[in-house]
């Protein structure tokens, strides 16, 4: 038995034999025949909107055949929610083409959604408020407005008129995702503010740790729902959680679900207000803690410090625990059992840097250097090019500093900044090419900052290091296509000559530069 909306079913079609009776009263059996046709008219519309193609419109269809169990209005709601989404571009695209009876049927299709989400919703959730009730109706007046026009233009062979219900559609079309996206949103906080408040009231350990999931899962949807989350005061109640000896065993869970709240400048904004900074240093530094939680810790200080975020160059909670925190950071990058923990310790000293340069002279005293450069021979740590990446960010930003040459001499550093030159990618996806590229790219810059010191250009040379940059700019597959690695390479050249070493070796580099890198 077949749902249609409205509540019909195909199988409330009366048969022959029961019509006999009907033919008795004219206004029942011409309410019966009305309905016959209403139905069948909805019938071809759902054998419209069925999809030919596979390649196309399967992808949504497999979603809804998983959907979501009763009773869980998030995954109702995100589920939904995309395939909507997915219907709303799909039209635009076809109507962009000119395919009207596509559009039409796939119009269809929204609706049947559309209506879908806003009935199971209703039947799972608790008594919706009155804005979303007004949200819904204009949502699926929208829809009804949107069917009506496209059913219209497929009866339209006028180019002109075409035109103009083209950009009436395409009006409508805007409206409703607008509709959608505002009906979304205040179902989304709705399911937020129950899931934060029962994060606040709980003290059952097995409670707050389903219920952190559940959000942790929603941070993953990307920063629209974290900016939901922070605002509601889910980063408060998480924190709350932290600060608990009851709930140690949840701090890892917690920890990380803030770190994914906090990519958001509303999330940092929060952390400000709940002295987040401060919290994160005493689980930092306090060794009673697992290795875990504080790579957890770890990785929302490098959230908060990342340079992508322009708000925290306004964090003023940091710069009073910072001595402390960078102290740890060092501590766990030495201590670190595996190269997880590693690369979650170096990404938040190398956003520290970046922060502040006096990060830069707290990490020369603590001999940061040497605990990096001698990482980089473990391979239980490092690794992988992620990992390099933080390590030469680190020793690039510090070797603005006159003393780190020396040091960087001492441990043997040159070599091994030199051999970050040659990184290649195992895998060949995009992150780790970009990665190699990025790590070659400072590995040249951190080598011509250090190169004013005359020990360390002499060093260079003697380890070849000019037929390495000429090398790296005469091929592009050396330097994984990276413009931005030639430019280094030929700003450390400049540095060496700067020397007075292998002035013949830069003019030959300046000459492949000139024939455009070509062998």
């Amino acid at each position: 038995m077949m749902a249609l909306p409205g509540g019909r079913h195909l199988d409330s079609i009366t048969l022959p034999g029961q019509r006999l009776h009907l033919m008795q009263v004219d206004s029942v059996q011409r309410w019966m025949e009305d309905l016959k046709l209403m139905t069948e008219c909805e019938c071809m519309c759902i054998l419209q909107a069925k999809p030919i193609s596979l390649e196309e419109d399967a992808q949504g269809d497999l979603i809804l055949a998983g959907g979501p169990g009763p009773g869980d209005p998030l995954q109702l709601l995100l589920k939904r929610g995309w395939v909507i989404s997915t219907e709303l571009r799909r039209i635009g695209q076809k109507l962009a083409q000119d395919r009207w009876a596509r559009v039409h049927s796939m119009s269809v299709r929204l609706t049947c959604h559309a209506r879908s989400m806003v009935s199971e919703y209703s039947a799972v959730s608790r008594n919706s408020s009155k804005e979303m009730g007004q949200i819904e109706k204009l949502l699926m007046e929208k829809c009804s407005e949107l069917l009506a026009v496209t059913e219209r233009c497929l009866q339209v062979e006028n180019e002109h008129v075409l035109k103009s219900m083209k950009a009436c559609v395409s009006e409508t079309l805007s409206m409703l995702g607008q509709h959608f996206g505002q009906l979304l949103e205040l179902a989304l906080t709705r399911e937020v503010q129950a899931l934060v408040r029962k994060i606040d009231a709980s003290d059952n350990i097995y409670t707050t740790e389903s219920t952190t999931g559940n959000l942790f899962s929603l941070t993953q949807e990307g920063a629209p729902l974290c900016r939901i989350i922070a605002k509601e005061g889910g980063v408060v109640a998480l924190f709350k959680v932290c600060r608990q000896d009851t709930f140690r065993c949840l701090y890892p869970q917690a920890l990380r679900t803030l770190a994914s709240i906090c990519c958001v400048e509303e999330g940092v904004h929060q952390l400000e207000k709940v002295d987040g900074v401060l919290c994160l240093a005493d689980i930092l530094t306090d060794d009673s803690h697992s290795e875990a939680t504080r790579a957890e810790a770890a990785a929302v200080v490098a959230q908060v410090t990342s340079p992508h975020l322009p708000v925290t160059q306004h964090l003023s909670s940091f710069m009073e625990s910072m001595e402390e925190i960078v102290t740890a950071l060092v501590k766990l990058c030495q201590e670190a059992s595996s190269g997880e923990v590693f690369l979650l310790a170096s990404a938040a000293l190398a956003n520290i840097t970046f922060f502040d340069t006096m990060a830069c002279e707290m990490l020369l005293q603590l001999n940061a250097i040497r605990v990096l450069l001698e990482a980089c021979s473990d391979k239980q740590r490092v690794d992988t090019p992620y990992t390099r990446d933080q390590i030469v960010t680190i020793l690039a930003n510090m070797s603005v500093l006159e003393q780190c040459a020396s040091d960087i001499i001492q441990e043997n550093g040159v070599q091994l900044i030199m051999g970050m030159l040659s990184e290649k990618p195992r895998s060949g996806t995009p992150a780790e090419v970009a990665a190699c590229e990025r790590v070659q790219q400072k590995a040249a810059v951190t080598l011509a900052r250090l190169s004013r010191d005359p020990d360390v250009a002499r060093e260079a040379v003697r380890l070849s290091c000019m037929s390495r940059l000429i090398e790296l700019c005469r091929s592009p597959s050396e330097r994984n296509s990276s413009d931005a690695v030639l430019v280094a390479c030929l700003a450390m050249g400049i540095q060496l000559q700067v020397k007075k070493t292998k002035i013949s070796a830069l003019l030959w580099l300046l000459f492949w530069y000139v024939q455009g890198c070509s062998a």
